[in-house]
């Protein structure tokens, strides 16, 4: 590996062409210093100080702030070389060096051209930025233009035409830098992750997030002006709409993966066995599930913040900045959620039991209503359909009780909510927060995933079906800082908390 000495400390890159002896770089100049700054690339050090190109083997020794991944273009070495950038810059020496023709295959992505997978590592490999519910607010009303714009004064009561120009060039100048990183990480997620990857349906999302990445690439990167940005809002917009499907797409991927192992197509002894029967614990398949745990958590990071900027186009609506509402009453969104999952455990059962809400009725905050109203749509559903099950059709059911707390010190909003369903068995806790666990009839399953369903959330699903519910609530209240809990007395009923950040100043969770 190469070892990078700067300022007196150590770093290791990991490089596609490991040297037989270690390559030193000696303390730099401020030209050095330009690049680790950004302020110069790898291209600009070639083209000044050329040495030989080959574009069919890859490196990764330079790039932006000495990134830890790899670009595609590579630098020969001959046998007992000295090469010299610039004697100002820096020195490299080296007697020689052997090319990992292993690694080269990890550059490589599935169905996807060499060129555009080279594309897709140099995305990935870029940092990406997360931001937090008050960073997209004053976005949205133009408290960082002066970023962008250093004439640019803000004046919290100009509501011009321009400032709102001003406003969409810069939220679109930074997705057009920011989306291609978060989609450039998924695709390489979904070529890698065991199993899932091989699952037609997982390589129709690959797929898809192939063409949105290059959609994105075909539009310049600097929007100044109100044509580009409206030729990007439109192509923002089909891509939003393309994937809304995706949550039905992985969970039908999901359901192959269990019809594969099940039927032999994949090794069973590749996959978990339940120890003494060889029988495959699918719902504890780790890897898949840190995969998927990753795969929602950007997904939501990557709508937010399309979502938010096409919101921001729209027509204002009180109280809201984009998606966000500075008024969000976790009352008014309960009351919504009950109503909904009253139809839909109805429709069921022909009846559902009565929901109680009491606390601070009163309470307003910052935040985004319609991931609050999934959560709270999912927890009663699940305390619905369980206190029917438990005590039967036509029973006199006990009330689900929710309890809405807050005070002025408080970090968190809490909101409780509290049932006689049963609770649910300890050992299968742990199961509950498995994207691949659900307790719904298979028959179901195969119904849902066999449904293309082109919105995230929506009332005409069953009560139990793909067991995504819990696991992505949890992951929309961790989003903005927050989070979901359940605790449970078998025989009894199950109490779940939600918790949600009052300030907003937490920053979305990105995984790698």
């Amino acid at each position: 590996m190469f070892i990078i000495k700067h300022c007196g400390a150590l770093s290791r890159l990991p490089v596609t062409m490991r040297p037989t002896r270690r390559v030193v770089v000696a303390k730099t100049t401020t030209t050095t210093n330009n690049i680790m700054s950004g302020k110069m690339s790898y291209d600009n050090i070639l083209k000044n100080h050329p040495v030989s190109v080959s574009s069919t083997v890859s490196r990764s020794i330079f790039t932006s702030k000495f990134s830890c991944h790899a670009k595609r273009t590579a630098v020969k070495y001959n046998k007992s070389s000295r090469v010299t950038f610039c004697p100002s810059l820096m020195m490299i020496q080296t007697r020689q060096l052997s090319l990992n023709a292993s690694s080269y295959d990890n550059l490589q992505i599935a169905g996807v051209p060499d060129d555009v997978a080279e594309k897709i590592h140099n995305h990935a490999a870029r940092p990406q930025t997360s931001v937090s519910l008050q960073t997209l607010m004053k976005t949205g009303r133009g408290e960082y233009l002066h970023r962008t714009y250093e004439d640019h004064q803000h004046d919290p009561s100009d509501n011009s035409k321009v400032a709102t120009d001003k406003i969409l060039m810069q939220v679109a100048g930074f997705l057009r830098h920011e989306l291609p990183i978060r989609l450039a990480r998924r695709i390489l997620d979904l070529d890698r992750v065991p199993h899932m990857r091989d699952m037609n349906s997982v390589k129709q999302v690959k797929d898809l997030y192939v063409t949105s990445f290059l959609e994105l690439l075909s539009v310049q990167k600097k929007i100044d002006n109100m044509k580009q940005e409206e030729e990007f809002a439109a192509i923002l917009e089909s891509i939003y709409e393309r994937h809304a499907s995706v949550l039905v797409q992985m969970a039908r991927g999901a359901f192959e993966l269990r019809a594969a192992i099940r039927n032999g197509t994949i090794d069973h002894g590749s996959v978990s066995r339940n120890d003494g029967k060889g029988i495959v614990e699918f719902d504890a398949l780790e890897d898949t599930h840190a995969f998927l745990d990753r795969f929602y958590i950007s997904r939501i990071g990557i709508r937010v913040l399309i979502g938010q900027y096409l919101s921001l186009r729209q027509h204002p609506v009180e109280n809201y900045i984009g998606l966000i509402c500075s008024k969000t009453s976790p009352y008014e969104i309960v009351k919504r959620a009950i109503d909904d999952a009253a139809f839909m455990c109805t429709r069921k059962y022909g009846d559902a039991p009565e929901v109680i809400i009491t606390g601070r009725l009163d309470l307003t905050f910052p935040y985004v209503p319609t991931h609050l109203h999934y959560i709270m749509l999912e927890l009663l559903k699940n305390s619905m359909r369980a206190t029917v099950d438990y005590h039967g059709i036509d029973a006199d059911y006990p009330p689900i009780k929710v309890v809405i707390a807050d005070g002025k010190e408080n970090e968190d909003v809490v909101i409780k909510i509290s049932d006689e369903g049963g609770g649910i068995p300890r050992s299968t806790m742990k199961k509950i927060w498995s994207y691949l666990f659900t307790t719904a009839d298979p028959a179901i399953q195969e119904g849902m995933v066999a449904f293309n369903e082109n919105v995230d959330h929506s009332i005409d699903s069953p009560l139990a079906g793909l067991g995504y519910g819990l696991p992505i609530s949890r992951s929309y209240a961790r989003y903005f800082g927050g989070d979901l809990s359940l605790m449970s007395m078998e025989g009894y009923g199950t109490d779940a908390f939600v918790y949600l950040t009052r300030l907003g100043n937490t920053r979305e969770p990105l995984p790698l």
